[in-house]
């Protein structure tokens, strides 16, 4: 199967994708819904009147097409700093975005006051919702319904949905120009303009087990991969705040990955925790948070050390899964992928503040607005 994560490496260069983990799935078939037989795909015409709300004028620098210069060349993350909000979404309401897969339903919760504010249906089986590249659309990913539903973050304003095929998850080239929906049933990357979504180049991607692959997109084609060891399950992917090594998150190896980041080589595993999947940078740079499902904690990784420096424990186990950080660093927003719940935890003590009740199977939820000057997509890789 196509890998569970793929994102830009264009934080440093600006021109590949490293796609993690090939072969057995963290989901089997028999846990998800398969996507239906694909009927042909009516394309849309060039224009955006699906979503309305792109009539308002963008309010950052950021031109579509040119790929914006890192801030910092020691530190990827440099625009993702607490409360560094882009003009663009400074009016937006902080939400939580939480796609339920077994549910075919969206809950959105308010972080301060940790309710759910609104709930409604989407295309069957969304697996993750994905800011795009400008931030002003929000596009949840209903991998066995064959759409994309667009989302309005300033009002909660949903779209007409948008047909594509077999979206599991999505990123966005860094210029803006294509959206890459990860069609992982079909073992197929299709770019597509990041904002009609019509289809302009469908990438066979072949995944051996085992295997991290690196695409180029501005050639758009694999390039190379990385043999992470027989049975690999890798989840996710972030690179280092100097850009210098790729951290893959390999559930079956219940740790984490160093990938060189210029040879493409693993420098060794750093053992997390049973299930390790998601990955996220704190706000200042210096530590990454690795969710370990099956056993329901959470570890910290100095970026300085590579090495483990805390673990955090969820009172009573849960299954922390794909989530975010909010604006202000305080708190790790994880989703509870088979408890139906969604937890809040203050990234100072790693004490749980809040479960909160959702639909079943929640998975790739979106924190936002979130900092950042534009988005590289999946359910949230800011720049």
């Amino acid at each position: 199967m196509i890998p569970r994560a793929v994102i830009g490496l264009a934080a440093a260069a600006g021109l590949a994708l490293a796609s993690s983990g090939c072969g057995l799935s963290a989901d089997s078939p028999a846990q998800r819904p398969q996507p239906p037989r694909l009927r042909p795909i009516s394309e849309l015409q060039d224009d955006a009147s699906h979503l309305p709300w792109l009539k308002r004028k963008l309010a950052h620098p950021l031109k579509r097409g040119v790929m914006p210069k890192l801030l910092n060349k020691h530190d990827v993350y440099a625009a993702d700093q607490p409360n560094r909000l882009s003009p663009t979404v400074r009016d937006d309401p902080e939400r939580i975005y939480v796609p339920n897969s077994q549910s075919n339903t969206v809950d959105v919760i308010n972080p301060h006051t940790y309710k759910v504010v609104d709930h409604f249906r989407t295309g069957a089986n969304p697996q993750h919702v994905t800011p795009s590249w400008d931030l002003r659309t929000l596009w949840v990913d209903n991998n066995a319904g064959n759409s994309l539903t667009p989302i309005d973050p300033r009002t909660g304003r949903r779209g007409k949905p948008v047909r594509v095929s077999d979206p599991y998850n999505m990123y966005f080239t860094p210029n803006g120009l294509y959206a890459i929906v990860v069609a992982e049933a079909l073992q197929r990357l299709d770019f597509r303009d990041a904002i009609t979504m019509r289809m302009h180049h469908a990438l066979h991607v072949p995944c051996p087990a085992g295997k991290m692959i690196v695409i180029d997109v501005k050639r758009e084609r694999v390039v190379r991969s990385v043999w992470l060891g027989l049975g690999a399950m890798p989840q996710d992917v972030k690179l280092s705040p100097d850009g210098r090594v790729f951290y893959v998150a390999d559930q079956a190896a219940n740790g984490v990955w160093i990938i060189d980041a210029k040879k493409f080589r693993k420098r060794g595993l750093v053992h997390t925790g049973f299930g390790a999947h998601g990955l996220y940078a704190s706000r200042d740079s210096r530590l990454l948070y690795v969710s370990n499902r099956r056993e329901g904690t959470i570890s910290l990784i100095s970026f300085k050390t590579r090495r483990q420096v805390r673990k955090w424990q969820l009172p009573g186990g849960g299954s922390p899964d794909m989530g975010g950080v909010s604006s202000d660093g305080k708190v790790l927003w994880l989703a509870g992928r088979y408890d139906a719940v969604v937890y809040a935890i203050n990234t100072k003590t790693g004490r749980l503040i809040k479960r909160i009740r959702v639909g079943r199977g929640p998975h790739g939820l979106a924190v936002f607005p979130q900092p950042g000057r534009y988005s590289l997509g999946h359910n949230g890789v800011f720049r």
